[in-house]
């Protein structure tokens, strides 16, 4: 199913004319994209909370009609009011159907790992999400990592995926998404973290007691 909304160009811009709109259910965008010029755009607000509740979520295709005209469009970023939590503003970016996007898309796990079950290991997920570039039909809902072979101490690199012709990742190869450690390390790194936390917090009484120091060392010399 393709999400077709209505919109309107926006004659009224500034902060004012934006909370008047929240106020009456809408929410102010801007349209933009390669080679287009940018269009300020009233959308409702209910039409982009059902776009991010979809499956596919900031990801999902859909066309956005004004003007007596369509434009195929994604959301490329939604602001929050941090204290409310409103939706305040969105950024639509138009694409090309037939021109790579890049997006990112999130990471699900498959299976539970022998270094899980039979060696007493954990799983440290390290890349949620991978960042892509593909054909906008071809985005993924999710990229599936079936980990149930890895052993303890053993890792999923970028470069074991196995994807469709046409999704490029935009990850160093290289780069784990999912390590199997044994609970001994995370709990080392764990107090590692915790030392380092104390020194910093230490820190500044260490610099202020050498301070006081130097001074009753400069006064005597006075």
């Amino acid at each position: 199913m393709t999400f077709v909304i209505k919109a309107e160009k926006r004659t009224q811009l500034g902060k004012n004319a934006s909370g008047r709109l929240r106020r009456q259910g809408f929410v102010p965008a801007i349209l933009y994209g390669e080679s287009v010029a940018n269009v300020p755009l009233t959308l409702r607000k209910k039409d982009i909370i059902e776009i991010l509740k979809s499956e596919t979520g900031e990801n999902t295709i859909f066309k956005v009609a004004f003007d007596s005209e369509e434009r195929d469009v994604m959301i490329k970023e939604v602001q929050i009011n941090p204290i409310t939590d409103e939706l305040t503003h969105v950024d639509l970016i138009q694409i090309s159907m037939d021109k790579p996007v890049r997006v990112s898309v999130p990471v699900e796990l498959v299976g539970e790992p022998i270094g899980v079950k039979a060696e007493g290991g954990i799983v440290d997920f390290l890349l949620r999400e991978l960042d892509i570039e593909c054909l906008p039909r071809e985005i993924p809902e999710a990229i599936k990592v079936d980990i149930s072979n890895l052993h303890l101490h053993q890792s999923f690199k970028v470069q074991n995926l196995e994807l469709p012709a046409g999704i490029k990742v935009l990850h160093d190869p290289h780069a784990a998404i999912v390590v199997i450690s044994s609970v001994a390390e995370e709990a080392e790194v764990a107090t590692t973290e915790e030392a380092v936390e104390a020194a910093e917090m230490k820190e500044p009484e260490v610099i202020k007691k050498e301070r006081k120091k130097e001074e009753k060392e400069e006064e005597s010399k006075g």
